[in-house]
């Protein structure tokens, strides 16, 4: 029995892609740390475990989602045909239980958390499940990914905070929302060159279609310098000092190598590039503003 439990667990979080977490959720409890900056960085646990629970609802819900309005692609490209919609390892009716359920838990755990977070909940579905439908009459598909992604950090944000925020904590929110975006649209693109001759004969979009590769592979590096820049200034703004500095030049070392590979290697690097790397970024983020925070800049609990 337990076996079966756990291979049936296993299915869901790969139909979900679950392991992807590791992107938005380390920018998530990162600004849920700031926010609660004056208790050292700590919430509460029964705010820490809405929030979590949000976060992977949310997420969750969208990429559910993704893979319902996405299936018929997915069964007509190589690279997807093995997902679990095409391939027949999760029924559709399952998938649609599981992405309104989702959405049911964010709009449950946003009405416990204040009453900002309850109001906007159904704001933020609808953002994170639209991007699944831009690739079919946008170029700019990779944003709007990235304005759901940037919801994680702005939600945990809204929801330690609430409408008690100050002009400062909207500014330093701002900065890190934006931050992500750009961070998205940059990986993102890199991910599409996977599908560029699938998606031109299809007639889906994106920037990759668009631009043509080496053009979209330019402004990829261009959103992610300007994200450099963005954390940079977040940083400043929170007044953060030497760990942040180690860390930022970690996740600037990340994204070049990321781009070094992009540009390089063969297709079959581009999961490297797109999942070891980011995922060494989000960390990263985390880790250094959780030790500001905590440590207050100097190493020591004061």
């Amino acid at each position: 029995m337990i076996p079966n439990l756990l291979a049936h667990i296993r299915t869901w979080g790969g139909f979900v892609r679950f392991s992807h977490t590791v992107f938005a959720l380390p920018f998530a409890l990162a600004a849920m740390i700031v926010a609660a900056r004056d208790n050292r960085g700590w919430p509460g646990w029964e705010k820490f475990g809405l929030i979590l629970a949000a976060m992977v609802c949310a997420r969750t819900c969208a990429m559910a989602f993704n893979r319902i309005v996405d299936r018929k692609f997915d069964a007509l490209n190589l690279r997807t045909a093995g997902r679990h919609l095409p391939s027949g390892k999760i029924s559709l009716a399952g998938a649609v239980a599981l992405c309104l359920g989702a959405a049911a838990g964010l709009v449950i755990a946003s009405f416990f958390l204040n009453r900002l977070c309850f109001y906007l909940s159904p704001v933020a579905l609808a953002v994170v499940c639209f991007y699944s439908l831009t690739k079919r009459f946008t170029d700019y598909t990779h944003v709007y990914l990235g304005l759901a992604l940037a919801l994680a950090p702005a939600g945990a944000w809204l929801a330690v905070k609430g409408t008690n925020l100050a002009w400062l904590d909207v500014a330093q929110m701002v900065v890190l929302a934006l931050a992500v975006v750009l961070w998205l649209v940059g990986f993102d693109i890199i991910y599409a060159l996977q599908d560029y001759e699938f998606d031109r004969r299809y007639g889906l979009h994106s920037l990759v279609v668009a631009w043509g590769p080496k053009n979209a592979l330019q402004a990829a590096f261009l959103a992610h310098m300007l994200m450099c820049g963005l954390l940079l200034l977040f940083g400043l703004l929170c007044k953060f000092r030497i760990a942040y500095i180690v860390g930022w030049f970690i996740i600037v070392g990340c994204l070049v190598m990321e781009h070094w590979i992009a540009r390089r290697r063969s297709l079959s690097w581009i999961n490297v590039a797109f999942f070891r790397l980011n995922a060494v970024v989000s960390a990263v983020f985390f880790g250094i503003t959780a030790a500001e925070v905590i440590f207050q800049g100097g190493f020591r609990l004061r």
